[in-house]
């Protein structure tokens, strides 16, 4: 079942790696949803620094997805394929996508999608998906958080480190995040951390024993890597956990194994993009069933930095890229 869609569409992609000033806009052929699918009119999509690393050439989509950047969008349904309740068509909603999202339309499977609820704008369903299912499901699924433990976040006014922010105090937790400034500290503050350290000004390390009385945290959600890794570690309490969702400071880290044992403490990590539809669908259904009502009723809103025009695509990587961002970057794409 489909709604009027033209045959073409704008997107923004790139020919080749590069800065931001490679992506461009290209006409492409509408893409029509197969089994599970549906066809969204993009309204907004969001920025995420996966998006960033695969036009600069090391993240390449999955097998079979857009390789259109954009892993997350807002917008109406406007075509189901088989297998899907035609009660969908015309639904707002927000999605998490392998790719596409850059674009006026774009595929979705029918169970990676929410519905957009009343007082959640557009813009904010749009740079809700991507950090909500990566943070709920590091901290809460593979970090095993529970009220009343302490989590370290990297990165607090990026968009994972606020939505990890958000989500621990909303269900317990205390939250201490390093920053690259006082301004970023103070913006992490006002978010709702305990504790905002200035990695360029204090030694992280010291400041997270100080605050804890020397029992460390239960939990390290990290995204840097590299040489943060054995840092991370000794902050960890007792039977801690470590988990990794990027390496932006670097792929490997020597670490100390006998202080691991001592500790007994656990190591994981996870990408999300790759994982299997089935995965993610179950994955939605936990937050829908956890996190939405929270959405729904305006507890939860993500903390939104700027919105770009999707011809500006360029300019919004260049924001990412240069740190300045506050929270989440989104392209407008149409009226939804």
């Amino acid at each position: 079942m489909a709604a009027a869609f033209p045959e073409t569409m704008t997107a923004m992609g790139f020919d080749a790696p590069g800065g931001p000033e490679v992506l461009r806009a290209e006409t492409l052929p509408v893409p029509r949803p197969g089994a599970g699918q549906v066809l969204i009119r993009t309204a907004f999509a969001g920025v995420n620094r996966p998006d960033v690393i695969q036009r600069q050439g090391h993240y390449p989509s999955p097998p079979g997805a857009s390789p259109i950047p954009g892993l997350e969008l807002s917008g109406t349904i406007v075509a189901v394929g088989e297998g899907v309740e035609p009660e969908m068509l015309g639904r707002k909603v927000c999605a998490l996508v392998p790719g596409g999202g850059y674009a006026e339309y774009c595929l979705a499977h029918h169970r990676h999608c929410l519905p957009v609820p009343p007082g959640l704008s557009m813009a904010e369903a749009a740079a809700l998906p991507e950090t909500l299912f990566t943070v709920w499901h590091n901290v809460f699924d593979r970090g095993w958080a529970s009220e009343g433990e302490t989590l370290l976040v990297h990165g607090g006014t990026s968009g994972i480190g606020s939505m990890a922010i958000i989500l621990g105090k909303l269900f317990g937790l205390t939250v201490i995040t390093t920053c690259g400034s006082e301004d970023k500290c103070e913006a992490a503050r006002r978010i709702g951390t305990d504790l905002a350290i200035n990695y360029r000004e204090q030694d992280f390390v010291e400041e997270v024993q100080a605050f804890t009385g020397g029992k460390g945290v239960n939990l390290v959600l990290d995204m840097v890597a590299g040489s943060y890794v054995p840092r991370n570690l000794r902050c960890l309490a007792e039977d801690g956990r470590h988990v990794t969702i990027a390496v932006l400071g670097g792929a490997k880290a020597e670490i100390n194994m006998a202080a691991l044992m001592v500790r007994r403490a656990t190591m994981t990590g996870s990408t999300l993009r790759p994982r299997s539809d089935e995965f993610k669908a179950l994955l939605a259904h936990e937050i829908e069933e956890n996190v939405w009502p929270l959405v729904a009723d305006g507890t939860l809103r993500p903390v939104m930095d700027k919105v770009f025009p999707l011809s500006e695509a360029s300019a919004a990587h260049a924001r990412m890229e240069a740190g300045e961002h506050v929270g989440k970057i989104v392209l407008e794409v149409s009226d939804g």
